[in-house]
């Protein structure tokens, strides 16, 4: 009788042994399942997390090579101006043979790329101060974008203008300079090729720091830009102070018909100096037979100007010097000199061609004054020079 009961329990056991033992076996596949979910979302977040730090990276170093490397051209379209802007520092570290070297590209293509204003390059060949600079500031006034400055002064002199004077930290790298030696020429084309640096500058004059504008500077722009040709004074003299003065060693290169002599004050424009900055084949003739008593800087750049571009020069300087008294120096006026008939005397009986015309209108410039003049020339400033 106990038998069904038993059995009956053993029955029910079975179901309940069942249940268990599918429990256990569904646990194992949820467990798989949740494992590989687990393992999925984890490798999503490591992929995810991968890609945002490279990402990052990629980001950091894209900054760090935008602003390290400068693209050759830009969109704002100043990339010229990086190429035609003037050195704003003019006591540069190039040494003469690498200036002279740079000052001599030459641009292939006439037409320029930008509206070029031409302006005059006005270079002081001076030992150290320029007594004259308070003459000269009220020249300059009001002309700031034709014209640039450029002083050659004693490696040792350090100039002194304030922030307002158009001197100004134009005083550029130099070495010592010999009276009547190649040194002086070697300072003459220094200048030349540090102004010959900024594009704009189309002509190109000596001056000392005795000199001083005759006319305002309107006149003298209009003057130098209108000519057709440079002013350097550049003639055959057959006395011993001019032919007697030639080395028959400078042949082939000079033969002494082609010996010239001419003042030392000229005006050229950027065509004939670069001519004379790029220069290998007359200087080293010249410096090594033209000594004292040859005088380099009376004839170097006439006799070389001459056999090159006979049809671009005046043949007379700009600059008006009295050598009336003889001596190896022209005459010095000071102070007691200064007066409107001094410069009457100047003014008149000029007779000169101009353009191939005849002009009255002969010098631009005169030498020397001595620094007890400047008083009363800028008394006379307005009424005689009209600036």
């Amino acid at each position: 009788m106990m038998q069904p009961r038993v059995v009956a329990m053993e029955e029910g056991k079975e179901p309940i042994s069942a249940n268990k033992m599918n429990l256990f076996r569904a646990l194992p596949s949820r467990l798989f399942v949740f494992c590989l979910l687990f393992l999925g979302v984890g490798v999503g977040l490591s992929i995810i997390s991968m890609y945002s730090v490279r990402f990052s990276m990629v980001q950091q170093l894209a900054t760090k090579a935008t602003s390290a490397v400068q693209p050759l051209f830009q969109d704002d379209g100043t990339t010229i101006d990086n190429f035609i802007r003037p050195p704003s520092n003019l006591m540069h570290n190039m040494n003469d043979t690498e200036l002279l070297w740079r000052a001599s590209f030459v641009p292939q293509i006439k037409d320029y790329p930008f509206k070029r204003v031409p302006k005059i390059a006005f270079m002081f060949l001076t030992k150290g101060p320029l007594p004259l600079a308070p003459l000269w500031d009220r020249f300059f006034k009001g002309h700031e974008e034709l014209y640039s400055i450029y002083v050659h002064a004693l490696p040792s002199y350090t100039a002194g203008y304030p922030p307002s004077s158009p001197f100004y930290g134009r005083q550029i790298p130099s070495q010592m300079v010999e009276w009547g030696r190649m040194s002086m020429c070697e300072a003459e084309r220094r200048l030349l090729a540090n102004a010959l640096l900024d594009i704009s500058n189309e002509w190109f004059i000596l001056l000392s720091e005795s000199c001083i504008p005759l006319h305002n500077f309107s006149i003298i722009y209009r003057y130098i830009s209108r000519s057709r040709h440079s002013f350097m004074g550049s003639f055959d003299e057959p006395g011993p102070y001019g032919r007697g003065r030639y080395n028959p060693h400078m042949q082939p290169e000079v033969t002494l018909s082609q010996w010239r002599k001419g003042s030392q004050w000229f005006e050229v424009n950027r065509k004939l100096a670069i001519d004379i900055v790029v220069d290998t084949t007359y200087y080293p003739k010249f410096k090594k037979f033209c000594r004292p008593a040859c005088y380099v800087d009376e004839h170097y750049f006439p006799t070389m100007l001459t056999i090159q571009s006979p049809h671009l020069l005046a043949n007379r300087t700009l600059t008006w010097t009295d050598w009336s008294r003889g001596g190896a120096h022209p005459a010095t006026f000071g102070k007691a000199d200064i007066t409107e008939g001094f410069f009457k005397k100047i003014f008149e009986g000029q007779v000169c061609l101009y353009n191939g015309q005849p002009s009255t209108v002969c010098y631009l410039f005169a030498r020397k004054f001595a620094p007890s003049a400047l008083d009363p020339l800028l008394g006379l400033a307005s009424k005689v020079f009209r600036y």
